[in-house]
């Protein structure tokens, strides 16, 4: 009976958003401006700041955005957990912008 109710509490809490998926992590190697600006705390500048770090160096792990000047300890503790590095560094189109990431294709 106690592993029934275990169970029903842990699909209750997944059923109700607990927590944060990995799908719901902004990439820093990835994110558009409206991406990373929907952070706390990140603004338009601090968005480009980021775009132009990662062009120079894509970022590797998350710690690494505090090498981004106006992104401190402070402000890291308040984005760690809604951010990632897992992405590659999006690619440069024709216009100068970078292209979307393609869906895999099945």
């Amino acid at each position: 009976m106690k592993r029934l109710l275990a169970l029903g509490m842990m699909v209750l809490f997944l059923v109700l958003g607990g927590g944060v998926w990995a799908a719901d992590l902004i990439d820093l190697n990835t994110a558009t401006p409206q991406q990373l600006e929907s952070l706390p705390g990140i603004g338009p500048a601090l968005a480009a700041k980021i775009i132009e770090y990662r062009q120079t160096k894509p970022f590797t792990s998350i710690e690494q955005i505090k090498e981004v000047k106006g992104i401190g300890d402070a402000k890291f503790e308040q984005i760690k957990n809604l951010i990632t590095a897992g992405g590659s560094q999006p690619q440069a189109n024709a216009t100068g912008g970078t292209a979307a990431p393609k869906a895999p294709q099945q």
